[in-house]
């Protein structure tokens, strides 16, 4: 096959492939790297032999994604450094530009599941669960057999489907949103446990680690220890979903939320506090642009 037939033929299968990369690692930059690996190898490809491109392109790019897995698994330090994925903030407005963006992103409280897996697992269960790719190459790609692959996806697909999903329109989920931010703002705390499960998942991202907390007293107390008059907070996007954007005294970001909606509560909330990483983010400002 000549270069530009071949060129043109990768083309055509890249955004597929940059969906699984990106769904597998997390960072759309990580999955562009990883794709383009990919044309790399099939460049140096006796490509005659290929009888299905779009398969074979699937399971080299799966095998980096794995390798890269792997790599980071093997030099994490905490639970906090295996997360290289960063969320995509935005206004939180029905926007068409903005939901192409955000079309392969997934909500962080899924992300934080996915990378509380195995490299093997979560490639497992991506590959097979949201690209309906046979287990018997899943297999071939992880280094597993069939029956094993469908063990890995098995025991990962158990823990995503433990993962709180949003509930009713977005209008509304915006809404419970907007109650709580004006609930704690006014430290209205009947108002703040109406609209909060009483078992919220509270995962909290900071410069020391990745912590825990169960329950809507956890939240409150969070709310008692803060002050209101010192930060500036608005509703903003956060992977497609409503979450919180709030700024210090110093105008700096201090604090990143997405929350997750359910059944008109906020059933699960992921938190950035990490100074570092929220200082990398791309963020919109701290005043909402005016809309005709």
């Amino acid at each position: 096959m000549e270069e530009k037939s071949l060129s043109a033929a990768f083309e055509m299968h890249r955004p597929r492939l940059l969906s699984v990369a990106t769904r597998a690692l997390g960072s759309r930059a990580d999955a562009e790297d990883a794709v383009q690996e990919a044309w790399l190898r099939l460049d140096r490809q006796e490509n005659d032999g290929i009888d299905n491109l779009g398969g074979w392109l699937t399971r080299v790019v799966g095998r980096i994604c794995i390798d890269m897995l792997r790599s980071r698994t093997a030099r994490a330090e905490s639970a906090l450094g295996t997360w290289e994925s960063d969320p995509i903030v935005a206004e939180d407005v029905e926007d068409p530009e903005n939901a192409a963006v955000t079309a392969d992103s997934l909500g962080l409280a899924l992300v934080v599941v996915l990378e509380s897996l195995r490299p093997e697992e979560r490639l497992a269960f991506i590959l097979h669960d949201m690209f309906a790719v046979p287990f018997a190459e899943v297999g071939t790609i992880v280094g597993r057999s069939t029956d094993a692959a469908k063990m890995l996806a098995s025991r990962a697909r158990r823990k995503v489907q433990e993962v709180p999903r949003p509930t009713g329109e977005r209008q509304q989920r915006r809404e419970v949103v907007e109650a709580f931010l004006a609930a704690a703002r006014e430290g209205d705390f009947d108002a703040l446990l109406s609209v909060l499960d009483p078992d919220v998942t509270w995962h909290r991202h900071t410069a020391h680690g990745h912590s825990v907390k169960i329950g809507a007293n956890e939240v409150l107390a969070a709310v008692r220890r803060g002050d209101p008059g010192r930060v500036e907070v608005r509703r903003v996007s956060v992977n497609g979903e409503p979450g919180v954007l709030a700024w210090g005294p110093s105008g700096k970001p201090i604090a990143l939320m997405s929350c997750t909606v359910a059944d008109g509560r906020l059933v699960d909330i992921v938190s950035i506090l990490d100074p570092s990483w929220l200082a990398r983010l791309s963020l919109p400002p701290r005043v909402a642009p005016t809309r005709p």
